[in-house]
């Protein structure tokens, strides 16, 4: 099979289109003959070895850890899938990904596809959906009613969460730049501060139940947002790398996103997403030999807001 993979930590040049080996399920596995997979920054970051610690890899690793396809084999002690069903998972990043022809996967991480999307953009939801959906339902607890800040509301996981907070019955308001904004808008955002031109902290007139963090922001202003949210409200931050501020005095809590894969979860998106209430999103379709293309973009500065996915040649 065909395959994006590095040997060596790097730059985007060390990313080979090559053959590499068929995999083969073993018990609870299954193998997924791919539609599709995602770039996601995070990949960027594995494959120059700054997470070694986090995520060690063995080389040569195959990245993509969002995956949508069709289980083409079952292992033994597999009953929750069976060969030719539609599936989507979000992957283990340690493990050998999708950006292949086929990838392994516990049975026990995958659901059933939308079925109201093309199977490719499938590959857009598990990752960006379920971090959306852990940081504002199990680490902000969000509710009908409150108010949620999103900074950083223009990227994939913004998306999905302007659209999940709306879908709870909460008022939302959300930052984002010009390049950014007509889409936060029609992902039903209440209230929409363009950061480039208006002090945040100066735009929200009452405090939030919630702030989620989705954007990179200097360590100061991002404290200074904290004043924005009610005494005993939560600050959720998916830049774990910086930490999330807290105000003990006011009883605000910070909380970093670590997402996780999780079945259940990914089957109650699904189903809002065949029930027309959660829009899937596809900046753009490459193939998988143009994978390293879209890492050197990335470097660049250069690719554009919402979800790549990442298409295997058919056959």
């Amino acid at each position: 099979m065909k395959a994006v993979r590095f040997h060596a930590y790097g730059d985007a040049d060390v990313l080979r289109y090559e053959d590499a080996e068929q995999p083969v399920p073993g018990a609870g596995e299954v193998l997924i003959h791919v539609a599709a997979t995602t770039f996601n920054p995070v990949d960027a970051n594995i494959r120059a070895g700054f997470m070694q610690g986090p995520i060690p890899v063995t080389l040569p690793h195959t990245l993509g850890y969002d995956v949508s396809g069709t289980v083409a084999a079952v292992g033994e002690g597999v009953g929750s899938v069976a060969v030719g069903d539609a599936v989507v998972g979000f992957l283990p990043m340690v493990a050998d990904g999708a950006s292949a022809e086929y990838v392994l996967a516990a049975a026990e991480i995958l659901t059933a596809a939308p079925s109201s999307l093309p199977l490719p953009d499938a590959a857009a939801l598990p990752s960006v959906g379920l971090t959306a959906w852990q940081a504002l339902f199990e680490l902000g607890e969000l509710k009908a009613g409150q108010r949620v800040l999103i900074n950083g509301a223009g990227g994939a996981v913004g998306g999905y969460a302007v659209q999940l907070a709306k879908h709870t019955g909460a008022s939302v308001i959300a930052t984002a730049g010009p390049r950014s904004s007509e889409r936060v808008r029609t992902a039903g955002a209440d209230e929409l501060i363009d950061h480039t031109a208006t002090a945040v902290t100066a735009a929200v007139s009452e405090p939030v139940d919630v702030l989620l963090n989705l954007a990179p922001i200097d360590p100061e202003a991002f404290t200074a947002l904290v004043a924005l949210v009610r005494s005993g409200g939560v600050v959720v931050n998916t830049t774990v790398w910086m930490p999330a501020p807290t105000d003990a005095e006011r009883g605000v809590r910070g909380l970093d996103v670590f997402v996780r894969s999780d079945a259940a979860q990914l089957a109650r998106l699904v189903a809002l997403v065949d029930s027309g209430e959660l829009r899937v999103d596809v900046a753009e379709r490459v193939p998988l030999e143009e994978l390293p293309a879209v890492h050197a973009r990335a470097a660049a500065g250069a690719l554009p807001g919402g979800k790549i996915i990442v298409l295997p040649a058919t056959g």
